[in-house]
Formats: C-alpha cells, sequence, structure tokens
C-alpha cells in the first residue's frame, strides 16, 4: 500500500506536521505531535480505523485518498524473491509434511473410544 497523506494534506495547503495537527484538532483528534510527525514521515505500519476516519474527516478526503494499492509485480502463486514457505526446498512448489517417527517401535495410539 502507498501511504499519501503529505500528498492530501498539500491539497490543503498543509506542508508541515504542527499544520496538520491544528486541523486534526479541528475534528476532536489530538494526538500527540509525535504521531503526527510518525503519520507524516513514514509509512504506518498499522492505523486504527477509527483515527483513519478521523483523518479523512480532517482533510476531507476519503480512505482511497490516503492509502493506494500497488499491485505485486509477482504473479499470483509465485514465490517473491528471497521467501519461500517455512520447510520449502528450492525449485518445490509445494510444502509436504514429514510424519514423525515414533520412537522405540512402539505402536502409535490412537483416539480413545466413544
Amino acid at each position: 500500500m502507498k501511504w499519501n497523506l503529505r500528498w492530501v494534506a498539500a491539497r490543503r495547503d498543509i506542508w508541515r506536521p504542527t499544520q496538520l495537527q491544528a486541523a486534526f484538532g479541528e475534528v476532536g483528534f489530538t494526538p500527540s505531535l509525535s504521531k503526527v510527525a510518525a503519520l507524516w514521515s513514514n509509512k504506518p505500519v498499522t492505523v486504527r480505523l477509527e483515527d483513519l476516519d478521523k483523518i479523512c474527516a480532517a482533510l476531507g478526503c476519503t480512505v482511497a485518498d490516503l492509502l493506494e494499492a500497488e499491485p505485486q509485480q509477482y504473479e499470483l502463486g509465485q514465490d517473491t524473491p528471497g521467501q519461500r514457505a517455512a520447510g520449502a526446498r528450492r525449485g518445490t512448489d509445494t510444502v509436504r509434511p514429514v510424519p514423525r517417527r515414533s520412537g522405540g517401535g512402539a505402536p502409535r495410539r490412537g483416539l480413545p473410544p466413544n
């Protein structure tokens, strides 16, 4: 996802985190200046839906203005470079579970009778 907070704020002639904090205050949203600066500077890892709603109210925008999907350049079903499912071997498409071996040759116990 692409975070477009600065672009949306610029459309309202907001150029600094302190100005953004003042706009938030107009709608009753009072985050700390450090939180506003973090939203301004970086793409957030998480945003509460309630906060997202207040941000949109303060800036007169929609969620679609703030968040823009960036489609992956990889096809579905293919691993991204450097990523594989846990336990997958290179060149294999699926991960198959391997049963545990019971120690000492003891028979495996099944489920108890009903």
